[in-house]
């Protein structure tokens, strides 16, 4: 748990409820797809309907995502767990219960590990259960079929009984920017397993904060829960908007309602949707469609078994075998795909410091302008570990990798060398070209050659400069110091 930070004076206390959707091919208790984008209610069949008779299996797939989730956060995998019906009634709920788990869920305890301002947080995880998502109900005309007229509402079942992994945690974070960065790295995580695509314009991924502030050493104070939040602005807006309101509220002499609350992103603010519920006014009981979930050691250990290298134990190896510092290693697992286009790198040009370094530098600066994923880059792995070899041996300065580069990314070209050579990029190595120059330029700055040997250290960049320029950017900027120096008899 981190250090409390007030906020005039008070204590935040934040605790998150997230949804993951699992990356089944079909629902959680029905063989419907589960694809997003399809015309409404074309992915409903009878179970997702509620129509008499049906009754609920089990996907597998989805229990084995559970899994998986569980050995990677270090939480127990129940041997057993039990579904449970949540009552409540909503437009898109067919049946008036949600199948959910409550007293035993299939995943309990683990822990997820972060990075907040450089320094390592862990928050603790309550649980994480199976349960099937709702519909969703359109208004206004909303909705890619169109037919809604203005003030008509509808309501599309497209996404009754998806398969959900709700991830609870502890109460443990107490600011908004720290409940964003665990909710980044739970987001890292579930994708780099492949147990959710992560989309949260889709709604793949989405979190509720549980929000309460109180003094410091104080009992907790009264929560309210905002709904639905699908992107790490939105929750921090959200977050530190409802701060703000319970703390004005809680000086003017007012109480604190427990309620569920929504975030207006235009106007950057919560609002009351409804009275919040607790527990018992689900009246969950154990769903009779559906016996105890069991799950074997064996089974257990066979996921274990297939489960990919985890996040935290790769940035160790970097940094053991690589010699990456804890930062680096930490952005080069930022997610799967990052981690192997930077060993495919690495590998390709046998320099760990130098891939790691092009992957924060000219690689991550070029995604974040287009908005895109690693998977998205249009220079190949080993098209950078050429570059980079390139550089090493002293072919191209770095200022000439980097126009290489621009090449290779906008697609001028695909060939590191060609570039070089058309482009008159090759560094100048010839020891006695480069000795021509460097004599010139010295008969030719009598001034900065003084100011140099009276002292004046910015004189002698001023002479590496006129170097650079009179071998029109060719000369190794390295070696032609060294030979600067050696000559004014430095």
């Amino acid at each position: 748990m981190s250090a409390p930070i007030l906020v005039r004076g008070w204590e935040v206390v934040i605790g998150l409820e997230t949804h993951a959707q699992l990356s089944t091919a079909s629902k959680i208790f029905s063989g419907a797809p589960t694809a997003f984008g399809a015309a409404p209610n074309t992915q409903a069949c009878a179970v997702d309907l509620a129509l008499p008779g049906t009754l609920p299996v089990l996907n597998r797939g989805a229990v084995e995502r559970a899994i998986r989730f569980g050995l990677a956060v270090g939480a127990t995998v129940a041997p057993m767990s039990v579904f449970a019906r949540k009552n409540y009634f909503y437009p898109d709920l067919p049946k008036g219960y949600q199948i959910s788990q409550y007293e035993i869920p299939v995943v309990q305890g683990g822990q997820i590990g972060f990075l907040l301002a450089g320094e390592p947080r862990r928050v603790r995880l309550v649980r994480a259960h199976l349960e099937e998502d709702a519909g969703k109900s359109l208004h206004d005309g909303v909705g890619p079929s169109g037919g809604l007229g203005p003030a008509m509402s509808g309501i599309d079942l497209n996404r009754a009984g998806t398969p959900l992994l709700e991830i609870v945690s502890e109460p443990d974070m107490r600011s908004s920017a720290e409940a964003v960065e665990y909710a980044k790295a739970l987001h890292a995580l579930v994708v780099w397993l492949g147990i959710c695509d992560g989309n949260m314009q889709e709604g793949s991924f989405r979190c509720d904060a549980n929000v309460s502030v109180r003094r410091p050493g104080g009992p907790l104070g009264t929560r309210r829960e905002i709904k639905n939040l699908n992107s790490f602005r939105f929750l921090q807006q959200a977050i530190d908007f409802e701060v703000r309101w319970q703390i004005d509220r809680l000086e003017d002499g007012l109480a604190i309602e427990q309620a569920t609350v929504l975030f207006d992103a235009a106007s950057g603010e919560t609002r009351a949707m409804r009275t919040k519920e607790d527990a018992h006014d689900y009246r969950y009981f154990p769903d009779p469609d559906l016996p105890p979930l069991v799950i074997a050691t064996d089974w257990v250990e066979r996921v274990r078994a297939a489960m990919p290298e985890l996040p935290g134990r790769m940035a160790e190896r970097f940094q053991r075998d690589d010699g990456l510092p804890a930062y680096d290693a930490a952005m080069m697992t930022q997610s799967l795909a990052f981690a192997r286009y930077y060993e495919a790198v690495r590998d390709g040009c046998g320099q760990p410091k130098l891939a790691a370094n092009w992957l924060m530098g000219e690689v991550s600066k070029r995604l974040n302008a287009e908005g895109s994923g690693i998977e998205a880059a249009p220079v190949a792995p080993a098209t950078l570990a050429a570059l980079i070899r390139r550089v090493v041996d002293g072919t191209v300065s770095g200022a000439g990798a980097r126009q290489v580069f621009d090449a290779l990314w906008t697609g001028d070209a695909t060939d590191v060398d060609a570039i070089i050579e058309s482009r008159g990029l090759r560094q100048m190595n010839d020891a006695g070209a480069l000795e021509s120059i460097v004599d010139e330029v010295i008969a030719r700055n009598e001034k900065s050659v003084a100011e140099y040997r009276a002292g004046k250290d910015k004189a002698f960049n001023a002479l590496v400069g006129q170097v650079m320029k009179a071998s029109r950017g060719q000369a190794n900027p390295a070696q032609a110091g060294e030979m600067l120096r050696r000559k004014l008899g430095a």
